[in-house]
């Protein structure tokens, strides 16, 4: 577990995913997260896919957000590419409740640090949504440059948005 002043990133647990499931399944914080056009999902199905996915060994990258002792949202790194030591990172704060006060950001700052100390990761980097100033911001607020831009390259909320491609280096944060 990672433990910052108000978050603590752990694994997400089976208890987690009524909870879960009720993030993917509201509209608002699926726009907020970008990604494919949102889609209904099952309880029953995201616990066969939680299930299918457990076994021995670890958990991996992936994360529950927890603040006050509630799980608030996810977090990710991904895409690892072990030869150029990068990463892709993703975060999804579904507890609304939570968004705009830091919770975020404090999970990003702790999830950069850990794949920079444990994994020893070079890059990390990430895709959001031009409309997502929230997100653009807190970003940046953790050291995440913007590195390239896609103009109107994704389809979000009825109309064309762009793709803003950021990341920070190991370096950037001595």
């Amino acid at each position: 577990m990672l433990y910052g002043p108000r978050v603590t990133l752990r694994a997400i647990s089976p208890d987690d995913l009524p909870r879960l499931n009720a993030f993917n399944n509201d509209i608002e914080v699926e726009l907020a997260g970008g990604g494919d056009p949102p889609m209904p999902q099952s309880l029953t199905r995201l616990e066969a896919e939680f299930n299918g996915s457990t076994g021995g060994g670890r958990d991996g990258t992936s994360f529950a957000i927890e603040a006050d002792g509630l799980f608030i949202g996810q977090c990710a790194l991904f895409n690892l590419d072990v030869v150029a030591r990068r990463a892709e990172l993703g975060i999804t704060i579904g507890d609304k409740d939570y968004w705009g006060q830091g919770y975020g950001r404090e999970a990003v700052q702790l999830l950069v640090d850990y794949g920079f100390r444990h994994h020893n990761l070079r890059r990390i980097w990430l895709e959001v949504h031009a409309r997502n100033q929230r997100a653009f911001r807190a970003y940046l607020a953790c050291g995440f440059v913007e590195e390239g831009r896609l103009r109107k390259h994704v389809w979000s909320d009825g109309s064309y948005d762009d793709l803003v491609i950021m990341g920070i280096l190991r370096d950037d944060k001595r």
